[in-house]
């Protein structure tokens, strides 16, 4: 533990990650840096070890926990992360994770996303961040599951995570780790990638 405390601290296990998934962009014909992302988010039960200061209840979902606020690239890998109580917005949370990934990644200029993220969010990302947000919007008149232009890209991605044991719920005292762990996760994904591709 002391191991894993020591490289969530220093940063260093988000900087393996963006290493790896460079690699991974390129090792696929990819520019390692992206130019386009997907936001999501998702709301997960907390074990009774997650501390009531950093949850909280998702009325929509109905679960009592925390919510993962999630960047991805057009292929479904992790561009940044943010872990959050569950009761806050997705609006809310995606003014910081936006503003983050504008500082990240210079090239990104096009990120998707859902209905829960119109309104002044779309205003700020374009004038603040100079990125453009696109609302992919459901048709109100179908009915049933339906596969979304670039929104499937993200849920793909929290399935990939899900996998993992570890983030079948949270289990983590600070949200931070709960980040690294997510981070983990997605490293353990592009490292078994990489591997196919290379034998």
């Amino acid at each position: 533990m002391r191991f894993s405390r020591r490289w969530r601290d220093k940063g260093l296990v988000k900087e393996f990650h963006d290493r790896l998934r460079g690699e991974t962009r390129a090792a696929a014909g990819r520019d390692p840096e992206p130019t386009a992302g997907i936001i999501d988010s998702q709301s997960v039960k907390a074990a009774a070890s997650v501390p009531a200061s950093s949850r909280g209840f998702d009325g929509g979902k109905k679960v009592n926990g925390r919510k993962r606020h999630i960047v991805v690239d057009t292929t479904g890998l992790l561009l940044t992360v943010m872990v959050t109580a569950a009761n806050v917005t997705d609006r809310e949370a995606a003014q910081v994770l936006l503003a983050r990934l504008a500082r990240r990644f210079f090239l990104l200029r096009l990120v998707w996303a859902d209905g829960g993220y119109t309104g002044p969010l779309v205003d700020f990302a374009a004038k603040v961040l100079r990125l453009v947000l696109t609302v992919v919007k459901r048709d109100a008149d179908t009915s049933g599951f339906v596969v979304l232009p670039r929104r499937w890209v993200v849920e793909r991605t929290f399935g990939w995570l899900m996998r993992s044991r570890r983030l079948a719920r949270d289990y983590e005292r600070r949200t931070n780790t709960s980040e690294a762990m997510v981070l983990w996760s997605m490293t353990m994904i592009m490292s078994r990638r990489l591997a196919k591709q290379r034998r």
